[in-house]
């Protein structure tokens, strides 16, 4: 089971386990896929049973599909408002994809394929200063750090950012958050990006482990669990963390057509409710609750690694403790992306967010 592979609803998992069976994947074995294939579906199946219903449903909830850039348990209070039946509490079936990166995100939006968006609200701001009509609105924050770490090929134990000059590290794409906060970064250390560090842009979002482990790069920029899979296998180090470095940034935020809005209010509102639910329980409970809680959306980790990884991301203060997307974020963000070169002029915050939702939320 990849770690980015597309994501199956709920009720889409319980109806193939049903229904069909689950059959070997691609790029694992079929008696390893089974196992954690398996391991999931028990796990969902003792909420769903066979009946066709989300995790604490009730058949007549109003179906919410979400697209996600990526599956990680950087995202972990949306996986407890999922596991915990928050979204059912408030009506909403939820079905989850994932988009494998934002600039696929944006589209299932878009186009209608997604109703709601979970993405760096970067993508937002290019929809609307390329003059889409009917744009892309922010209306719930959930992470405020970068989610990235720096790995490097030998164990430092006192890195300096200094100590990257020079080097080939394996980054993001252009235009993408992972990228532009690393170069925010750099820029706020004196260093040059485009000339006195080789960054490599070229290798897709998720294979840039790969890469690193097969012998490319001096340094690799790595989301989790990908940063402590390294860490296991000892070919790389983790020397710093871009969330704590860049300090606070609104780096992902649920997002919909203004014409969603406008018409699914209510809906929204019940989303945005069972977001804070997920928000509260994480901020209340201990890393290790929190593990539990979202394993069965990560079956091919094991526990005492998926705890690992919530504590680092709880540490370093990766969550908000409400879904506000406050104005100061958003002109940081803007001036994340004039530092990157990719903002030809500043967009509206009142057309780009709405705090109502959240707010509400928050009560």
């Amino acid at each position: 089971m990849s770690f980015f592979m597309k994501r199956l609803s709920v009720k889409e998992i319980s109806e193939e386990k049903c229904s069909e069976g689950w059959n070997s994947g691609k790029g694992l074995s079929g008696k390893k896929f089974l196992k954690a294939g398996l391991a999931a579906v028990t796990a969902l199946a003792v909420l769903t049973g066979c009946s066709g219903t989300t995790a604490g449903g009730e058949r007549g909830n109003t179906k919410v599909v979400l697209n996600e850039v990526a599956h990680s348990i950087f995202y972990a209070p949306m996986y407890v408002a999922i596991e915990n039946g928050y979204f059912a509490e408030e009506g909403i079936d939820i079905e989850l994809v994932t988009g494998f990166g934002a600039d696929k995100t944006m589209t299932a939006v878009l186009t209608g394929e997604a109703d709601i968006g979970f993405m760096g609200s970067e993508s937002t701001i290019y929809t609307y200063a390329g003059g889409t009509e009917d744009y892309v609105v922010n209306f719930a924050q959930l992470t405020q750090r970068a989610g990235n770490f720096l790995v490097s090929r030998e164990p430092i134990d006192q890195f300096d950012w200094s100590m990257i000059v020079g080097k080939d590290v394996l980054g993001g794409r252009a235009g993408g958050m992972p990228e532009m906060v690393f170069e925010y970064i750099l820029n706020k250390n004196g260093i040059d990006p485009m000339t006195e560090v080789s960054i490599d842009q070229s290798i897709d979002f998720g294979s840039t482990a790969a890469a690193f482990s097969g012998g490319q790069g001096d340094f690799t920029v790595e989301f989790e669990p990908h940063a402590t899979m390294l860490e296991q296998k000892g070919e790389g180090y983790v020397v710093a963390s871009l969330g704590e470095d860049s300090g606070y940034v609104p780096y992902t935020s649920f997002s919909a057509k203004k014409s969603y809005l406008e018409k699914n209010k209510d809906t929204v509102q019940a989303f945005t409710n069972a977001l804070q639910k997920g928000m509260d329980f994480v901020r209340s409970h201990t890393p290790e609750e929190i593990a539990k809680v979202i394993a069965p959306q990560f079956a091919e980790t094991d526990l005492e690694t998926l705890t690992t990884i919530v504590e680092r991301y709880y540490n370093q203060d990766t969550w908000k403790d409400n879904l506000i997307f406050e104005e100061e974020a958003f002109d940081l963000l803007q001036n994340i992306l004039d530092d990157s070169g990719v903002l030809k002029e500043r967009v509206p915050y009142a057309d780009l967010v709405t705090k109502e939702y959240a707010e509400e939320a928050a009560k």
